[in-house]
């Protein structure tokens, strides 16, 4: 079988592929498992286009399909919408893939290593570290606020303020100890 492009819509376990020929005419609509995705690519011909939408997993089976030998193109989900005909389904995401990645004027993502996919995955787990810590902060802020304690603006003086004065006195004897001992943590 002699394909032009293939567009494959990416899943847990199954995934499904689509392909057409240079006639634009459907030559195969498979499901396939994971353990035989490189097995049936293995077997295609070489001057095919295979699209992907663009995802942590997309990045490590394109760099697969690369050593097989394959043109891989990964695009973002977006780009690829619009290209849905029917209702949204792994098919019918496969079948748009397939059309999005023959536009020319299609952005294309390019297919990261696994050094800069572990770069980038430790960039969000700090990202979510900050979130976590400024939530803590913000929320620490709004429980002082209720019983008259009124903390110093920003994520530094929540860590010591009424040890450095910087509530302005507002820690009388009137608020519970266990809220002041908030700033101390």
């Amino acid at each position: 079988m002699k394909l032009m492009r293939v567009g494959v819509d990416l899943a847990k376990s199954v995934l499904q592929v689509h392909g057409v020929d240079s006639k634009e005419q459907v030559v195969v609509r498979k499901k396939l498992r994971r353990e035989t995705f490189l097995a049936w690519f293995d077997d295609l011909n070489r001057d095919c286009v295979i699209g992907m939408e663009a995802c942590g997993s997309a990045h490590h089976r394109a760099r697969k399909l690369r050593t097989l030998g394959h043109t891989v193109r990964l695009m973002a989900p977006q780009f690829v919408k619009p290209y849905v005909k029917t209702n949204k389904n792994d098919m019918a995401d496969a079948e748009a893939i397939c059309e999005a990645v023959a536009r020319p004027n299609m952005r294309y993502v390019p297919v990261k290593s696994m050094e800069q996919q572990a770069v980038l995955a430790l960039h969000r787990v700090r990202q979510g570290f900050v979130k976590a810590r400024t939530a803590q902060a913000n929320q620490i802020r709004g429980l002082q606020v209720a019983p008259a304690l009124q903390a110093a603006v920003g994520l530094w003086p929540v860590g010591g303020a009424c040890d450095s004065g910087a509530c302005a006195g507002s820690c009388g004897e009137s608020t519970p100890h266990c809220l002041r001992q908030l700033d101390r943590t």
